[in-house]
């Protein structure tokens, strides 16, 4: 399936703008994410309504705390991701070594009769990172929504402006991850933060329920007065966003031990002077 959001350059090359980096991909190869393919200068997404993982999950896995509590979300998750965590824990399907031939075709059809069949009412991108679906999702979302299927986005809010703006159309709620609050540790992690700051802005200012995810990372992302500095801009968009503090545990190339608990405790009690609504996790 042919992408979106991307131009053919003069020397083969293609540039991509699904995302904040803006690859310029040459012809034969993959982008950043690993699933955007130039195909003889033309942007191709191979893995487009293909998925690997699905599963029923409740709801606050996502985690949702504040949207439809109590209630289950059918999940799909596919390949590749727009950042690099070395600490992922889906990295088999976020950033596999190889691609991974044991992807289902999901047609949009076939994705309201699974959803309806189970009695369910919304549907999570999930997994691995949800906006490489992003055609996906918007060119069926009016079949979903006809059908009484919420769309729900699990994201790392690293999507560029132009693309932001369909996918924020699209979606009914979203979890998005804000993984550090300073530009060095989201180097590390190969994302943006302002990119990420902006689309909390935007997700939240066009209406959509926005929680938030920091995974506290020692030596990454665990410095108290950083976490202060991201609690303050949070509470100045909205004191009601809610703010989920989870707990790291060794995964992928990077094993420093999990979390000191100690420290999400002091970082959840930091919060809650700021957020009505704080949330530990990981942490039984």
């Amino acid at each position: 399936m042919i992408a979106r959001w991307w131009k053919r350059n003069s020397d083969g090359t293609v540039s991509c703008f699904l995302c904040f980096r803006g690859c310029k991909i040459k012809d034969g190869s993959f982008g950043a994410c690993g699933v955007r393919f130039n195909e003889s200068g033309v942007l191709n997404s191979p893995y487009l309504g293909k998925f690997c993982a699905c599963a029923v999950d409740p709801i606050e896995k996502k985690p949702l705390y504040h949207w439809r509590p109590h209630t289950f979300i059918y999940s799909l998750g596919s390949l590749g991701c727009t950042m690099n965590c070395p600490f992922c824990q889906n990295h088999r399907i976020a950033r596999p070594e190889k691609l991974i031939p044991l992807t289902q075709e999901i047609t949009p059809y076939e994705l309201v009769k699974n959803v309806k069949s189970l009695g369910l009412d919304s549907v999570a991108f999930t997994y691995n990172e949800p906006t490489l679906q992003a055609e996906y999702i918007c060119d069926f979302a009016p079949l979903l929504h006809e059908n009484g299927i919420a769309i729900v986005l699990v994201t790392n809010g690293a999507m560029s402006k132009e693309a932001a703006s369909e996918i924020i159309s699209c979606t009914d709620a979203a979890n998005i991850d804000i993984k550090a609050f300073s530009d060095e540790a989201y180097k590390i992690l190969g994302g943006n933060l302002e990119t990420v700051k902006n689309n909390i802005k935007a997700f939240i200012q066009a209406g959509i329920h926005t929680e938030l995810t920091h995974l506290v990372v020692p030596g990454i992302n665990d410095n108290i007065d950083s976490f202060k500095e991201m609690v303050d801009w949070i509470a100045g968009i909205s004191r009601d966003i809610p703010l989920h503090v989870s707990r790291y545990f060794p995964a992928r190339n990077y094993h420093e031990p999990p979390t000191n608990l100690e420290i999400l405790y002091s970082m959840a009690s930091i919060a809650k002077r700021k957020l009505k609504h704080v949330h530990l996790g990981n942490i039984l």
